[in-house]
């Protein structure tokens, strides 16, 4: 299919013109298209190709997933990410990284082109991060919650787990690795619901409107207390004051679910998908 309408269609149905983002810290070079900038930076990232012939999904372009793709010798196809850069939270400090130029380079000789979703893809709709979470975790959704930039980017569930470690036990088993549960609170999940926030929503505001709303269960990707990042511990003492226990299942297991489900976007637009698993990153509970 011709790259150009699909990206139209994506800039469309996810509204991109209405919803600002940040990747300012991403560095520009010659192969970022002149479009990705502010105050949107969002859509194409790459603009390398003119057909599409098959399209693959991942949460982040990080280098293992460039390399798998590339040294298949993929051509006319397009990688969609939820984020602009590579991420590694293992790395100290700030835990994204730019896609290397020799990277860069090959995926404009073999024209993989890239578009990128972030804030679009976290405002709940029936491919978001939150929502495809709650999805792959059979929780039934009652209300939205979490907002963000003027988006409901999170999502109140029902569970029929009665305690804490039956819904941590759960958890573990959908994202198929250890996850971490901060126990701050009661471990009887008293009144069935429970918070669902994909990625990294360690926010003092999250943890606020969770004390407004009597939530005391809350699932997120990212957890883990971080001194050079002050909100992240604001927000675990907030949370460990009014008895809110917090599970974490990291950044990109939280993620992935939206990215497959984009596959079913993508099919029902003429363009063959597939997901392309990362590797989570246990540094980041």
């Amino acid at each position: 299919m011709q790259a150009r309408e699909l990206y139209q269609q994506l800039d469309r149905d996810f509204e991109i013109d209405k919803i600002n983002d940040d990747w300012s810290f991403l560095p520009r070079n010659e192969y970022i298209a002149p479009s990705f900038c502010a105050p949107h930076y969002a859509g194409l990232v790459l603009d390398n190709a003119r057909e599409i012939n098959k399209v693959y999904t991942a949460v982040f372009p990080n280098t293992a997933i460039l390399e798998r793709i590339l040294t298949g010798g993929a051509t006319d196809v397009l990688l969609f990410c939820h984020h602009a850069m590579g991420y590694d939270g293992n790395l100290e400090g700030f835990p994204f990284y730019e896609i290397p130029h020799h990277l860069l380079a090959s995926m404009k000789q073999q024209r993989i082109a890239f578009y990128m979703l972030h804030a679009a893809l976290d405002r709940n709709g029936p491919y978001s991060t939150s929502v495809s979470l709650a999805n792959a975790l059979s929780l039934p959704i009652e209300r939205p919650f979490c907002e963000y930039e003027g988006m409901q980017v999170g999502v109140i569930c029902q569970t029929d787990c009665q305690t804490s470690i039956a819904l941590s036990d759960h958890v573990r088993a959908v994202v198929g690795h250890e996850v971490k549960r901060y126990a701050y609170g009661d471990d009887a999940i008293e009144n069935g619901l429970v918070a669902v926030t994909a990625g990294g929503g360690i926010y003092p505001f999250v943890a606020r409107e969770l004390v407004s709303l009597g939530i005391h269960h809350y699932i997120t990707g990212v957890t883990r207390p971080m001194p050079s990042f002050e909100p992240t511990m604001e927000f675990h003492r907030i949370a460990r004051e009014n008895g809110i226990s917090i599970i974490g299942a990291t950044h990109d297991s939280t993620e992935q679910f939206a990215c497959r489900a984009m596959i079913r976007y993508f099919k029902e637009r003429g363009a063959p998908a597939e997901f392309l698993a990362g590797e989570p990153c246990l540094n980041d509970l």
